[in-house]
């Protein structure tokens, strides 16, 4: 028989950005049990994670376990002896051929287990298994450990509970519905489950609460914000948007300010007016299913005013002093004990602006980068680090590139974020990261696993993402300097930025960076990976490739150094001859134009030269050939890296 299976662990609220990661882990666990199944779906909301299969079968599959025994050619006794532990005759017993020659062996039959008690011994260990980057014990030092307190478990394979216990919850077939709305107990069969859960005000799927959310919403221009959007989705069970105004006279401020109060810290939508423009009104999205009386609504508009007010107040505070007269307030603000102060990393941000190319603008934003991290508004708003900074440059009468590249220096805060938009951005932006990862790494702080306090992987694949798509040729070997775990660091946002961000394949990533040109322009790397991806297309690329594996094999198991001319005296005529002639042909030409007339000249080589010939000066020559024609082309790429279906 064929059976569902539903499994919902209910808690006090869970943080909305551990909900994914956390239903990723719960479906794999499901999945590493080895029950088999036909199907396997997860939802959550703040209160509950869902886990639903279906075809579980009501008791597995009868199997048979081979118990080798003593060899056919022991002693009788010893075979008898065997029988018996097994609790059967000898007669029982078969012959079995192995590696080792032939031995008795008893095919024991295992009988299914029912998979109602498969499930009850293993779920309590999967449920505390599931993954999160925070747990907390709740019955005392000692006890289980989850990201918050377990109320309760609902598990049932068909119409059967699944029982078993964690902490003191036993699993059953009650679950609880909206915190406000719903009653704290419900009984539910599989059939009913979500339909139930939807009486008592909660709606189980994810997908369900952002389409009530974006029904809400028609009709009103917020302003996009899909990030916004998915904190909303998993920090309510019954959502529901609701429309606030604010006083027009806060529009003098900044739009950035504004669009940071509503968004981060009252997690509210802006919304625009029909020129695009920020409009006096926001969205809410309660969790609760109406606010007949209004007050919701006046209590967000209440809350809004009075951070308004405090925006507007350290604002109109913090222009009573410049940000160049903030320069010596830095040397009180540490940036890393170890690495010194904000002053401290100014300076080295100066002076590597300049190394970088930088004119006067880039090194005059670098000197005023930090400053607003001694503002009211940004203490308050951290939020709006550099944006405070170049809008602060811009009212006091900064140039246009100094103002626009304090505003962008923390871009790209992840591969979805735009660069900075000017060369002087660029430029500060990359001096401010590699300052801090040549810092952290000269005093072995290097990322480990996951973690990763300071975000430098993050600031890496910045550098890495400015240099390329800012068209930036800079040596990033360069800036790197002689630290080897920076440059290994480097060396893999490199692949990763162009395998999982541009696509390319890891084969003509590792070709790319493997040739002689390596990746220290990575400008110039890109445009070598853009000719491997069209060459492969070609049919004579793969067994191209593959001959340049051989001759790679082939130099390295003779240990050959490459050093030394050819002797064209020493070569034979025919495919020697020939493979010579068109190598001198193609010197100084793309691979592109002359690889349909390589390959067969090299095929023919393989198939009719003998490279290791018995007279070492012939070998040799053979042998110089062979690395004359491998590096000819290594400086687009390391071709023996190229995964070949041959």
């Amino acid at each position: 028989m064929s059976l569902p299976f539903l499994l919902e662990i209910g808690t006090e609220e869970i943080p909305d950005w551990m909900i994914p990661g956390a239903l990723e882990s719960l479906h794999l666990l499901f999945e590493k049990t080895g029950i088999p199944h036909e199907t396997v779906s997860v939802d959550a909301t703040p209160r509950r994670l869902v886990l639903r299969a279906e075809g579980l079968a009501e008791r597995q599959a009868d199997t048979e376990e081979r118990i080798l025994g003593p060899a056919k050619s022991a002693p009788a006794q010893a075979v008898a002896g065997f029988a018996r532990k097994q609790g059967v005759r000898v007669e029982d017993l078969v012959t079995e051929s192995t590696p080792k020659g032939q031995y008795h062996c008893f095919i024991k039959k295992v009988q299914g287990r029912w998979t109602k008690d498969i499930l009850a011994e293993m779920l309590p260990g999967l449920i505390l298994q599931i993954y999160f980057p925070k747990t907390m014990y709740w019955t005392g030092k000692g006890g289980p450990r989850f990201i918050r307190p377990i109320r309760w478990i609902v598990a049932l394979l068909g119409d059967d509970v699944v029982p078993f216990e964690i902490a003191g919850v036993r699993s059953g077939a009650l679950t609880s519905g909206h915190r406000r709305l719903g009653a704290s107990e419900i009984a539910v069969t599989i059939a009913d489950y979500e339909q139930r859960l939807r009486d008592h005000y909660v709606i189980l799927s994810a997908a369900g609460r952002r389409n009530k959310i974006s029904g809400e919403l028609k009709g009103i221009r917020v302003k996009p914000d899909e990030a916004l959007f998915e904190t909303l989705v998993y920090i309510t069970e019954y959502p529901t948007a609701i429309t606030g105004k604010f006083d027009a006279e806060f529009l003098q401020l900044p739009e950035e300010v504004l669009v940071t109060v509503m968004r981060h810290h009252q997690k509210y939508f802006s919304v625009e007016d029909a020129n695009g423009k920020l409009a006096p009104q926001f969205v809410a999205v309660m969790n609760i299913d109406s606010d007949p009386e209004g007050f919701v609504g006046s209590g967000n508009e209440r809350v809004l005013r009075a951070r308004f007010n405090d925006a507007r107040f350290f604002w109109e505070t913090d222009q009573k002093r410049k940000l160049s007269d903030r320069v010596a307030d830095l040397a009180h603000v540490t940036f890393q004990a170890k690495l010194g102060s904000y002053l401290d990393k100014t300076r080295r941000m100066m002076a590597l602006v300049g190394e970088l190319g930088g004119d006067p603008d880039a090194v005059r934003a670098a000197e005023l980068s930090k400053c607003d991290l001694t503002t009211e508004l940004v203490k308050e708003f951290t939020e709006l680090q550099g944006v405070v900074g170049g809008l602060y440059a811009r009212v006091q009468g900064e140039p246009e590139p100094v103002w626009q590249a304090i505003y962008d220096h923390y871009r790209p805060e992840s591969m979805e974020d735009s660069i900075p938009r000017s060369r002087t951005g660029q430029f500060l932006a990359l001096a401010d990261k590699m300052d801090t990862l040549r810092g952290c790494f000269r005093l072995g702080m290097i990322p480990t696993g996951s973690r990763d306090p300071l975000a430098l992987r993050r600031a890496a694949q910045g550098v890495v993402k400015i240099l390329v798509e800012g068209r930036l040729e800079l040596p990033l070997l360069t800036l790197i300097g002689e630290d080897e775990q920076l440059k290994s660091f480097f060396e893999e946002r490199v692949k990763f930025y162009f395998k999982d961000i541009r696509g390319f394949k890891y084969d003509e990533i590792n070709a790319a960076v493997g040739a002689t040109t390596g990746w220290n322009n990575l400008v110039d790397l890109e445009a070598r990976l853009e000719r491997i991806q069209s060459l492969r297309a070609s049919p004579d690329f793969e067994p191209l490739a593959a001959s340049f594996k051989r001759i790679r094999n082939i130099l390295e198991q003779a240990r050959f150094s490459g050093d030394g001319a050819i002797d064209t005296a020493l070569l034979e005529p025919g495919p020697e001859q020939a493979l010579f002639d068109e190598y001198k042909h193609i010197t100084g030409q793309p691979i592109e134009n002359v690889i349909s007339r390589l390959r067969p000249k090299v095929d023919l080589f393989f198939d009719k030269i003998l490279v290791n010939a018995p007279d070492a000066r012939i070998r040799e020559n053979r042998l110089t050939l062979l690395h004359t024609l491998l590096r000819e082309f290594s400086t687009i790429a390391d071709f023996s890296e190229i995964v070949t279906t041959s």
